[in-house]
């Protein structure tokens, strides 16, 4: 089974990283014990141009800075405010992440945003909800959604942020709240990607293996990108390493306890996928 990065977009658009963002794969996560709706940007991705990437900040920061720009640049909604910080007495309490109005309806939306690498491993529970975790086992789906549920959102209610809201004109009992989560979802090898529901299957853009299942190819070129690479668009990637510099590359991240991305090109195919160290 192979995934193909570049399946996600149209030819024309995977050097651009703002639309590469757009078009990145949004998990839906409604249910009832998760009643949020999923606020997407995938239809804004014809409205936007070239934005510079930023390169120097940390994966979610340029989540939050291309997921601005997007809004920013659409015609169908209003980001009227960005990364609210909601303050107490002696500390600050939180923060709301967006407060868009949609053009259309003039309805006014809290969006969280969230952009998640997670890996699949069954033995972390009995539910598919609980069996998705980050690739050097520090961040599981599951305690950002109850994170999310108990402290992010309810924020919007809070006393303190009241004052900020009647600055907006924004009655928070008027405000609808949405999750759009940019989640890129790896398997195991041997697990087919069909067996997944639909909401996670067309989140699951490559594999994980072993260290043992990184296999020689004659003529593949391979790429590890950084962390802060991770959503820029492949062919962006400037660093391609034949199999054997690869294989140094790799046995110093396992040796660092580190789960590195990679990129496999061929001549037909560019796969993505985790080695994991554990």
């Amino acid at each position: 089974m192979k995934f193909f990065v570049t399946d996600l977009l149209p030819a024309n658009l995977k050097s651009n990283p703002l639309t590469y963002f757009c078009n990145a794969p949004e998990l839906d996560v409604s249910s009832e014990t998760f009643s949020f709706k999923p606020f997407s940007v995938v239809s804004l991705a014809a409205e936007i141009s070239e934005v510079k990437f930023p390169s120097e900040k940390l994966l979610g920061k340029q989540a939050e800075f291309l997921f601005e720009h997007v809004l920013n640049q659409s015609t169908a909604y209003q980001l009227l405010a960005s990364n609210v910080q909601i303050h107490g007495e002696e500390e600050t309490l939180g923060e709301l992440d967006y407060l868009v109005q949609d053009a259309k309806t003039e309805e006014v939306l809290h969006v969280e945003l969230a952009c998640k690498f997670y890996l699949l491993d069954e033995g972390l529970g009995s539910d598919l909800i609980q069996q998705w975790i980050g690739p050097n086992r520090k961040d599981r789906l599951i305690d950002k959604l109850e994170k999310l549920k108990s402290k992010q959102f309810p924020m919007l209610f809070a006393p303190e942020t009241k004052a900020v809201l009647d600055s907006l004109a924004i009655a928070a009992t008027h405000v609808e709240q949405q999750l759009c989560l940019k989640a890129f979802l790896f398997l195991p090898k041997g697990v087919k990607r069909n067996a997944l529901p639909e909401n996670f299957r067309k989140c699951a853009v490559g594999t994980y293996i072993t260290p043992s299942e990184f296999t020689e190819h004659p003529t593949a070129q391979y790429a590890f990108p950084q962390k802060k690479e991770w959503l820029l668009p492949p062919a962006q990637l400037s660093n391609w390493y034949t199999y054997v510099d690869a294989l140094v590359h790799l046995k110093k991240c396992m040796h660092e306890r580190r789960s590195p991305l990679v990129y496999k090109k061929t001549e037909s195919a560019l796969e993505k996928f985790f080695v994991v160290w554990w």
